[in-house]
């Protein structure tokens, strides 16, 4: 044990925790964002049968988010 009462490498795994979180919190941020944009141009109307690239790359990146965070949630809070 460590003099503040933790294993010796905890702080490195609060820090990774922490780090790795918020990192993905800021992808989520920009994430809902860019979805807010697309819903904006959508009601616009910008976008047709032609022409919806940016609605494909917003759930793009959404859902690289989201796969992302699939391989975080066991790393970080079952593993640890």
């Amino acid at each position: 044990m460590s003099v503040d009462g933790l294993p010796p490498r905890a702080n490195m795994f609060f820090a990774l925790y922490f780090a790795m979180t918020g990192l993905h919190g800021v992808h989520v941020l920009i994430g809902m964002s860019v979805l807010t944009w697309v819903l904006i141009k959508n009601i616009r109307g910008d976008f047709s049968k032609e022409y919806f690239t940016h609605v494909e790359l917003g759930a793009l990146y959404w859902h690289l988010v989201d796969l992302v965070w699939i391989y975080l949630f066991p790393l970080l809070y079952l593993v640890g």
